[in-house]
């Protein structure tokens, strides 16, 4: 028989302490914060992250086609790249809604266009090392199929046929949007969602 995993019991086990903050310096986009950290050794470490808000991720299918918005600018990769349509949750805003302007502000897709929004996690995937810290949201849109995006936002349209998303795999790099569309492959081929 294998042995169960008690995560309540470990992570009481291995909880660590914050000692000091000895640094947080907040902007419109991100928090930074420096501590020390008393690790379940009684070791003091210095550890710096950032918070950030939490992201939103939509994959919006129209006649069985996956919109995408124009490329981005992406200057940590110094490149322009293809995502799907996504953005930060504002304070005050919950995730459905941040999907909602997110589609309108990247594809001119207003609330009334879409048939269904389906979350793919309720809670958010955790977007965490030591040094960021956010949650992922991801949503699937189902457009009506007479909803006309606005064509000059529209950058490119993948079919949601196994060649067509073997396309897109092989031209998607964002981890993020990889992530929801994987999640989405995910449970068309084994949980038929």
């Amino acid at each position: 028989m294998t042995p169960s995993f008690d995560a309540e019991q470990f992570w009481v086990e291995q909880a660590w302490t914050v000692q000091d903050r000895f640094l947080e310096m907040h902007s419109h986009w991100l928090t930074v914060i420096g501590e020390h950290l008393q690790d379940h050794r009684g070791n003091v470490l210095e550890y710096w992250r950032i918070e950030k808000a939490d992201s939103v991720i939509v994959l919006p299918i129209q006649n069985e086609q996956i919109l995408f918005p124009s490329p981005s600018y992406r200057p940590g990769v110094g490149s322009v790249t293809l995502d799907l349509p996504g953005g930060r949750v504002p304070v005050g805003t919950s995730p459905e809604q941040a999907a909602i302007a997110i589609l309108q502000r990247e594809l001119g897709i207003d609330a009334a266009s879409i048939d269904r929004l389906i979350a793919l996690n309720s809670i958010g995937w955790a977007v965490n090392s030591s040094f960021s810290n956010q949650k992922l949201y991801g949503f699937v849109a189902h457009l009506h199929s007479a909803t006309e995006p606005a064509k000059e936002l529209i950058s490119a349209a993948y079919s949601i046929t196994p060649s067509g998303i073997h396309q897109l795999l092989s031209v998607i790099n964002c981890l993020q949007c990889r992530t929801v569309l994987l999640e989405w492959i995910f449970r068309l081929s084994y949980l038929r969602l």
